[in-house]
């Protein structure tokens, strides 16, 4: 098919800055390579991340699209060699380490998913970035089990929404911490067995009055650290990721022996790209049929225009949120 050569794109003035500082640019169209598929974008997901990546705190690895955004949802268009999967009109949802901020996204195809019937784009692209984060840290690395009691830090957030229906949808006793009564009130909505309002209550209190968490998901870091170590039951396990009120903690190291504790975290943008494509797999196998199955739609609280980029991440900066924000291009 003939497409222009050129597309719009969200760009940020002077490399860095505000909220304003986001813009609408014209920018050459990209061309799949090998094992690549090129997507016509009609949803692109908002994170905490591309929020670093605004501030300059959070740059691509190399190679990536200088563009922010890491998850889109749309139709194929286009398809470089060794793409066997994909043909063009399919509809996918795809991680990607940038680009996503654009009417068109060049996507490793191993790295995107069909989405089901039914789904809508904007629902969709609010899938990837958060399903793979939490399947990577509260199931592989935080060995969630069926029975086991885990507690979900930011319930209103994108990671804290998903977070709480995977959860319930492998069998697990949610406990989900939120800012005030009413995102308090939305966890339990949502599922969470056991909704917790920050404003009100003593984390630790609750979960120890349950009997302990057997793991955390936590976004906070700072403050919470220690919370966190007192809240876990023996042979907990603690998976951070990422450190909203602080990066720096101190660890007693004799809790951590006696407890039989494992604290673990990661990061998803950088790794190889043959591992995300391990990841895509699992996705697949083990909670594509959560999402087909309606277990696990995470609501989106509100879609922007493309050009309004900066509207959505100041909406996002205020954390009055309940699930995830995207984009129209």
């Amino acid at each position: 098919m003939t497409r222009a050569d050129t597309m719009r794109a969200i760009a940020v003035r002077e490399g860095k800055g505000p909220a304003e500082a986001l813009h609408v640019v014209t920018v050459t169209m990209p061309r799949p390579g090998p094992g690549q598929i090129l997507i016509r974008v009609r949803a692109a997901g908002v994170n905490r991340p591309d929020i670093a990546q605004r501030e300059g705190n959070y740059p691509p690895p190399p190679g990536a699209s200088e563009i922010i955004g890491l998850e889109v949802a749309g139709d194929v268009v286009d398809m470089g060699p060794d793409t066997p999967r994909w043909t063009i009109g399919d509809k996918v949802t795809a991680l990607l380490p940038g680009g996503g901020y654009a009417e068109y996204a060049v996507v490793d195809a191993r790295h995107a998913l069909p989405i089901p019937d039914g789904m809508g784009y904007s629902e969709a692209a609010a899938l990837p970035e958060t399903l793979f984060t939490v399947w990577a840290n509260l199931f592989e690395r935080g060995r969630l089990q069926a029975g086991e009691t885990v507690a979900i830090h930011g319930a209103n957030s994108g990671i804290g929404t998903t977070a709480i229906l995977m959860a319930k949808a492998a069998g697990a006793r949610v406990v989900a911490t939120a800012r005030n009564a009413e995102k308090a009130a939305w966890a339990r909505q949502l599922g969470a067995d056991r909704p917790v309002d920050n404003s009100a209550e003593d984390f630790v209190a609750v979960v120890t009055e349950l009997g302990g968490a057997d793991v955390i998901l936590d976004i906070g870091g700072g403050s919470w650290f220690d919370r966190n170590i007192a809240a876990l039951k023996p042979d907990g396990r603690l998976a951070q990721i990422a450190f909203l009120d602080g990066a720096e903690v101190t660890l007693n190291l004799g809790l951590l022996l006696f407890k039989r504790l494992t604290i673990t975290g990661s990061t998803l943008r950088a790794r190889p790209a043959e591992e995300k494509a391990r990841i895509t797999r699992e996705i697949e196998t083990h909670v594509w049929p959560w999402v087909k199955d309606g277990k696990v739609r995470p609501p989106v609280d509100r879609e922007f225009a493309l050009s309004e980029a900066a509207a959505a991440h100041r909406h996002l900066e205020t954390g009055s949120q309940f699930g995830k924000v995207t984009l129209i291009p």
